[in-house]
């Protein structure tokens, strides 16, 4: 039994190479998967479930059929597409979860799963900014707008976030490790799966108890760099793994 994660892919209508790498994905890396995790940035953007175009749809159809063939398939928000909702859960057979969320492995190791974002606690815009998209009543109003106003300003997010980061240092924009050991400490857990950073990577450290912990950080998927990155769990193993994009189809 193979569960898998992955997070930050960014797929967008302009990268059909990353999109094609996904579609081969889950036709074959995740073929024999009993369950996967998508923990948040499946997509660039989002805008609602009522803006689904041709790309959209591929995307949703791919899920679909991943979820019809009996394999269990989980979506956590990223900070990009916070606002997939119930009818994008619905057309994908997906269950939206909440972030955080806490899972089993061999029903009493608690693993905790995260996008990563909110353990950014030292760029206080960025949590703002997150604060704010988060908010029900901020989002209601957000999809009452035309869609052709919520791709605009969709577009000034992302070029405002670009800008933003642009004059931010490295530390500033990853995880707090004050927060990571106060989440992990609050939900009773030493494992902890999250994206985000874009900093794959296997941390161990000591938690306040002296208990030794470990965080899980996802890579980002990358056409140029032809890498993709997830993490299995083969019955009680943990492992990051980094794969080749181009040679998806033919394994």
């Amino acid at each position: 039994m193979t569960t898998l994660f992955i997070a930050d892919l960014h797929l967008q209508q302009d990268t059909p190479e990353l999109t094609q790498a996904f579609l081969d994905y889950l036709e074959y890396r995740a073929r024999n998967a009993h369950a996967l995790y998508i923990m948040g940035d499946l997509f660039e953007s989002w805008i609602g479930d009522d803006a689904i175009g041709n790309f959209e749809q591929q995307i949703i159809d791919a899920l679909r059929h991943f979820s019809d063939s009996g394999r269990h398939l989980y979506v956590m928000h990223g900070n990009r597409d916070f606002l997939l909702g119930e009818r994008f859960a619905e057309l994908t057979g997906a269950v939206l979860i909440d972030d955080p969320a806490i899972i089993s492995i061999d029903e009493d190791v608690p693993v905790l799963l995260m996008h990563g974002d909110s353990l950014c606690t030292q760029d206080g815009e960025y949590m703002q900014f997150r604060a704010m998209t988060r908010d029900p009543k901020w989002q209601q109003q957000t999809l009452a707008l035309p869609i052709e106003q919520r791709r605009q300003l969709a577009d000034r997010m992302r070029e405002g976030s670009g800008s933003a980061n642009s004059s931010k240092t490295d530390d500033i924009m990853d995880v707090s490790q004050e927060a990571v050991e106060n989440i992990m400490e609050q939900c009773h857990v030493r494992t902890l799966i999250h994206g985000h950073t874009h900093r794959p990577d296997v941390h161990d450290f000591r938690l306040h108890g002296d208990e030794v912990a470990k965080r899980y950080v996802l890579g980002d998927w990358h056409h140029a760099r032809d890498e993709g990155w997830e993490v299995r769990l083969d019955g009680m193993t943990l492992t990051l793994e980094r794969f080749s994009l181009s040679e998806l189809s033919h394994h």
